[in-house]
């Protein structure tokens, strides 16, 4: 077993429709999401597996040799194609080299087009000796990309073929999987029973699956020759006769596509960006992380600041905002983006807040740019950020109301409204009801932000910044606590060490706190919270702090937020690190290499090339959750082009205008 390609890498390659391939570079597939060809019915929703991959052998002189790996129960991995890899890569797509024991090799590789979800697979012999016969068996499926599938005799075993084009549709509600390729059909139906998922094992669910194969593709290869296999998820109709050179020439102009279009990104980490930008309707969208979240009002705007503001992506980033102005309701806006048909879920109290903060930046970036905003944008981004105000000034849902004080108070039983929102059965396990720090430092940059067209939200502003000056100082711990006026009782205070205090002297237009006072929250955070990682979100002092994350759903989400580390947050942690620094060009450097370094570590270690949902509080701090997640990317973004690179002129100018407005006396303004 070659031990340098672990089943911990796993690679990523999205459609941009919601849909995606992805795997392990060890080739075992280890989660239920690990697909071939997993494809978004309802753009970016309604995901379905209909491919979960194959067996792939190659007969040779020297005898069969398998270039495939499977974990079947109990522990049992037949064949082990993953001895045989002599090397891999996921830039700029998926590829593996196997070694062959009479001296030659085969390349494999496995891109996805995007804007059609076609997957092509491509072996390449790279041998100089006799030709060699591969013979590749699908592995179908025909289910949700959530649940698993089990032997049954509803299955469809009868491909309609048509010289090189085969068609395969497993369920009568499903689409169909239309192939091309450029050997032959041999059909044989067959069950392949009990594929173990460890990943989903660790996780405390089923773990265990049956997939149906037809039959077999058998391939020709000489020296250099290739074989290809092109599949897509199509509506059932007739299927069109297509010759085998036709499906070579196919698959060299998509590969060509593909390799320009990935070109065209300035680095790897902007087209790592890309994958989460995808269409819904006629706009765009962002998926909150791969394999199993969607689009998440809360996740998308925070995550639009990296990867679509700082990476230049100025235009998506105003359809998506444009696309969520529509659907503001009572001042809040749904945590998931409601299909049609479906009722939205407004348990969110800081989703819209996070909409003002990246609406405000993107007018900032757009201003003075032709073609970027127009009147009617810009009139539709501003209604819906004074119906956000308005609507919390006023009170909404949940007991979100503008308090005396001017603070919002937030939260009601049984409900979670902050970002920590896990809950175990009917039990929220961070309920933080009351006013929640980083709530109050996002409304008071929604309250500046808004009285730029509102002159009434400037008293607002100016009331509530001057009580969380008076109210949320622990001068015992010399940090912000946690959250006040606990389960809207007036006076009462939660000290609890956590990381959301961080918002309110780093990641948002205005800073809330500055002077010593900031200094002195950095301090405590960075000793208590802080890892290569990313920021726990709970300090190890606490009797409840959890070192590790795993077990099943009620064990996980019972420790989600209770130590676990969130790497989102190391970009409000360095921004405030350096705003609270008198030498920005040499506290940018340092933050590069004390922070930034050991995240991009990482980028070879789980999700290649993402940035992992979270990790366990304690070290190694071993990367859990999705691996692929937008908000984390998205944060490392922002801090390597905007808040540890110093602005270009123009972009100082126009960001420095725009937020003239927002500055306190005494606060720092943004590096």
């Amino acid at each position: 077993m070659n031990a340098k390609w672990t089943e911990q890498m796993e690679w990523l390659e999205a459609d941009g429709l919601g849909g995606f391939a992805s795997g392990t570079a060890a080739l075992v597939r280890t989660r239920r999401y690990h697909a071939l060809l997993l494809s978004a019915t309802t753009p970016p929703t309604g995901r379905v597996v209909l491919v979960s991959g194959f067996d792939a052998a190659v007969e040779c002189e020297a005898g069969t040799v398998a270039i495939s790996s499977q974990r079947y129960v109990p522990d049992v991995r037949s064949p082990d194609g993953q001895g045989r890899i002599g090397g891999f890569s996921a830039d700029p797509w998926p590829a593996w080299t196997f070694d062959l024991p009479d001296g030659g090799g085969v390349q494999q590789e496995i891109v996805v087009q995007h804007g059609t979800g076609t997957v092509l697979v491509v072996w390449t012999s790279t041998g100089a000796g006799r030709p060699v016969t591969l013979r590749v068996r699908p592995f179908v499926a025909g289910r949700d990309y959530h649940a698993l599938m089990r032997e049954n005799p509803a299955f469809n075993f009868d491909p309609v073929v048509c010289e090189a084009a085969i068609a395969m549709r497993p369920y009568r509600d499903l689409p169909t999987v239309l192939s091309w390729i450029t050997g032959r059909y041999e059909h044989g139906p067959a069950w392949y029973r009990q594929f173990q998922y460890d990943e989903e094992r660790e996780r405390g669910l089923d773990a265990v699956e049956d997939l149906a194969s037809p039959g077999t593709f058998v391939f020709t290869l000489g020296p250099g020759d290739r074989a290809v296999w092109m599949l897509r998820a199509v509506p059932d109709g007739p299927v069109s006769p297509v010759s085998a050179a036709d499906v070579h020439a196919a698959a060299a102009d998509l590969m060509n596509g593909e390799r320009v279009r990935r070109a065209q990104f300035a680095t790897p980490l902007d087209r790592a960006a890309d994958a989460y930008l995808v269409a819904r309707r006629s706009g765009r969208t962002i998926i909150a992380g791969y394999p199993w979240f969607t689009d998440w009002g809360r996740d998308t705007f925070i995550a639009m600041r990296g990867l679509c503001l700082a990476t230049g992506r100025v235009a998506e980033a105003g359809e998506i905002l444009l696309e969520w102005a529509g659907v503001v309701s009572d001042g809040m806006l749904p945590n998931r983006f409601p299909d049609h048909g479906e009722t939205p879920e407004f348990n969110a109290v800081d989703a819209a807040l996070w909409y003002v903060v990246a609406a405000h930046e993107w007018m900032a970036q757009a201003r003075g740019r032709p073609g970027r905003i127009t009147n009617a944008q810009r009139q539709a981004l501003v209604s819906a950020v004074l119906a956000i105000v308005d609507g919390y000034a006023a009170g909404t849902r949940y007991g979100i109301r503008m308090d005396d004080d001017g603070l919002l108070a937030a939260g009601a039983p049984d409900v979670q409204l902050t970002w920590m929102d896990a809950r175990v059965g009917n039990r929220v396990v961070t309920p933080r009801c009351g006013k929640p720090v980083e709530v109050q430092a996002l409304w008071i940059n929604a309250l500046a932000i808004a009285s730029r067209w509102d002159p009434r939200r400037r008293t607002d502003w100016h009331r509530a910044a001057a009580a969380f000056d008076r109210r949320f100082w622990n001068a015992d711990a010399e940090c912000l606590y946690d959250v006040i006026d606990v389960d809207h009782v007036p006076g009462t205070t939660d000290a609890t060490v956590r990381p959301n205090q961080v918002l309110a002297v780093g990641g948002l237009p205005l800073a809330v706190l500055g002077g010593d006072r900031a200094r002195r929250v950095l301090e405590v955070v960075e000793r208590e919270l802080w890892t290569p990682m990313g920021l726990r979100s709970l300090a190890p002092s606490a009797p409840h702090y959890a070192a590790r994350y795993g077990g099943d759903a009620g064990a996980r989400d019972a420790v989600y937020h209770q130590g676990t580390v969130w790497p989102w947050l190391l970009g409000p942690f360095v921004e405030a690190w350096v705003r609270a620094r008198r030498n920005r060009p040499l506290a940018r450097r340092q933050a590069r290499e004390r922070f930034l370094a050991p995240l991009l570590v990482h980028l070879a270690e789980a999700g290649l090339g993402h940035v992992a949902e979270i990790a366990d509080g304690d070290w190694p701090h071993t990367p859990r959750g999705c691996p692929f997640q937008a908000w984390s990317l998205g944060e490392l973004l922002r801090l390597d082009r905007r808040v540890l690179r110093p602005p270009a002129p123009r972009h100082r100018r126009e960001v420095r205008r725009h937020d003239e407005s927002l500055r306190l006396t005494g606060a720092a303004s943004a590096p």
